[in-house]
């Protein structure tokens, strides 16, 4: 049976056919808009041009947000318009097929359980990094949701007091100092200090710092950018304190870092694994966890995982 998994993001709508094995077969995506019909136009639009194509029967959405227990409503999502919103009906009668809803990360963490990085883990946390950061905690396999379905929510764990303003209403939230939105700030941050270091970066910025993106920032780093360097050292730095603060909540035996910043691992992911073994708590004195880049790469994961999930949910 193939059925559709949706990875409903800040940025992009992103649609897969997806069959038992978790291959995927097909993909559409869009870019997601900012008002709710809108938004529900381009996802119903995306799985009916994949359902032209193939016989799906069953609809997953990853969603980047809070989702209540029965896996019907979203209570509440930082980069989306979603309010109390009763998506899954709402599509679902639009589609005419069973819809189920899934945070984005215990999507991801499904998928990398079942066909990824994560197989054979008892206890595992996925963190994904993105337009922000998503998380997912893994014991024996079950997805730990939380008395209300929003656990865990480590993306807005405060780590800087009065720090950089975040959508969820709050400041300085983890996810804004560690995910691809963070390394475009951090990058204008050192600009405004030091104008324009390095001709790489100005140039794929065409001149204007305020074109400036995370892939940007990746892509000069990669090609020596002093500038772009030591925003990646930033990130770094910032995931290796995040990793800290995971090990002395769950103390888990493997991390999954994944989301679309993570194709950049090689950039920063063994810094970060230096400052989380420095700072953990009782350092040197206890395991690490393993810290792994997720297998099913960019946007896979949270399809693959919604796709499952809507076939067991059907």
């Amino acid at each position: 049976m193939l059925t559709v998994g949706v990875d409903v993001g800040g940025t992009n709508v992103r649609a897969g056919v997806v069959d038992a094995g978790g291959a995927v077969l097909d993909t559409v995506r869009a870019a997601t808009p900012g008002e709710d019909a809108a938004l529900e136009d381009a996802i119903a639009l995306a799985v009916e041009e994949l359902a032209d194509r193939h016989k799906v029967a069953a609809v997953g959405l990853a969603v980047a947000g809070f989702v209540t227990a029965d896996r019907r409503r979203v209570r509440f999502a930082p980069h989306l318009s979603w309010r109390q919103a009763p998506v899954a009906d709402r599509i679902r009668r639009r589609l005419g097929m069973p819809v189920v809803l899934e945070h984005d990360a215990n999507s991801a963490a499904v998928a990398e359980y079942r066909f990824g990085a994560a197989r054979g883990a008892k206890h595992a946390v996925l963190v994904a990094i993105g337009t922000g950061i998503g998380s997912a905690l893994l014991i024996r396999g079950e997805i730990y949701r939380g008395a209300h379905g929003v656990a865990p929510e480590l993306g807005h764990v405060r780590m800087v007091p009065d720090g950089r303003p975040c959508p969820c209403g709050r400041r300085g939230c983890w996810e804004r100092y560690c995910s691809g939105t963070a390394l475009a700030a951090t990058t204008l941050e050192l600009l405004a200090s030091a104008p324009w270091q390095s001709t790489l970066l100005e140039g794929y910025a065409s001149g204007d710092p305020h074109r400036i993106t995370g892939r940007l920032v990746a892509a000069a780093a990669r090609d020596g950018d002093p500038l772009a360097i030591r925003a990646m050292a930033e990130l770094a730095r910032w995931l290796g304190e995040g990793l800290a603060m995971i090990a002395d909540v769950y103390d888990p035996e493997l991390v999954v870092v994944g989301g679309g910043v993570s194709e950049s691992a090689p950039l920063f992911l063994d810094e970060a694994r230096e400052h989380y073994a420095k700072v953990v708590t009782g350092a040197g004195h206890r395991p690490l966890a393993r810290i792994r880049t997720a297998q099913l790469g960019g946007d896979d994961a949270g399809i693959v995982g919604a796709a499952c999930i809507a076939r067991e949910w059907r």
